[in-house]
């Protein structure tokens, strides 16, 4: 791309697209269809009927980054980031997806600028596994993790889910910075209808069972800059093939993970009424009595077919 090239593609340029591009969300004009995961209800409307651990996961909202010391601190590119944020109760999840339909099978790849913190408390300490030493912060233990993750269905109805969580503590407040991908699909309101869980209120909906998690590649050490108010901005990449229904690799700024050995687990069922969905979400979840935040400065979905 030329310097003369529009400014419109600036934008653009700092992502690696495959040959089409299905969406480029950037959230200085609007949610982009992003927007809060919530749990099926009954036919009569009833909100009651949602299931309680998916009944509050907190709509995505739109955010210049403000915080109490430095003001407004404004995203990699542009006003406004769309933001993800918890409840201050531990274990709680905020969730923004997105949905959209496949016209071909093959090669999806999303990408994402960005930044996770705990929120900045003032005037009181919370319990943190790490102490102040003028570098370190204990914000950086009061962060839980991050997830991205597809909801697919097509052929026939087999449904499946592509995960990617980065575990930054345990639910102990332990550091681990590790990625993790789990073994089970997530549980869906037709599980719950047929007797096969009842989740409470916070529980995990990706994969409730911690047994039911495996961690892939090495530790990865993320910048977070020694204070709850200095946002950087992170590269992340994700390939995965619709083809075969599987992973291909995961990029984080300048780590290449090859992920092809890492399963996706299908269910068992078949789904009607769900042919050729293609959802992606990231959730943020919070592993102590303090809000966790997930900005996201842009989002390019692009594919080979």
């Amino acid at each position: 791309m030329s310097i003369a090239a529009p400014a419109a593609y600036a934008g653009l340029s700092k992502y690696d697209p495959l040959g089409r591009i299905l969406c480029f969300d950037r959230f200085d004009s609007t949610t982009h269809g992003w927007t809060e995961l919530i749990g099926n209800y009954n036919g009569q409307g009833d909100l009651g009927t949602v299931d309680d651990h998916m009944r509050d996961f907190r709509p995505p909202q739109l955010s210049s980054c403000s915080f109490f010391d430095v003001g407004t601190h404004g995203t990699l590119s542009g006003n406004y980031a769309l933001k993800l944020a918890t409840r201050a109760y531990r274990g709680h999840t905020a969730t923004g997806i997105r949905r959209l339909t496949m016209a071909g099978r093959g090669r999806v790849r999303i990408e994402t600028y960005f930044a996770f913190k705990a929120e900045a408390t003032v005037g009181h300490e919370l319990p943190a596994s790490v102490a102040w030493d003028g570098n370190r912060h204990p914000s950086e233990s009061q962060f839980g993790a991050f997830t991205v993750a597809t909801d697919i269905c097509a052929d026939n109805g087999v449904r499946y889910h592509n995960v990617i969580r980065y575990q930054n503590t345990n639910l102990d407040g332990e550091m681990t910075q590790r990625w993790m991908y789990p073994v089970v699909p997530e549980p869906t309101p037709r599980d719950h209808q047929e007797g096969k869980f009842a989740l409470p209120y916070a529980a995990d909906f990706t994969a409730p069972d911690p047994d039911d998690w495996r961690y892939f590649d090495e530790p990865l050490e993320m910048c977070v800059n020694e204070v709850p108010t200095k946002i950087n901005w992170h590269y992340l990449r994700w390939d995965i093939d619709t083809s075969t229904r599987s992973n291909v690799e995961l990029r984080l700024n300048d780590r290449v993970m090859d992920m092809s050995d890492v399963p996706v687990p299908i269910y068992p069922d078949r789904y009607s009424t769900l042919d050729n969905l293609l959802n992606f979400y990231f959730s943020v979840r919070t592993h102590a009595n303090i809000r966790n935040f997930l900005f996201l400065d842009s989002v390019l979905i692009s594919v080979d077919w």
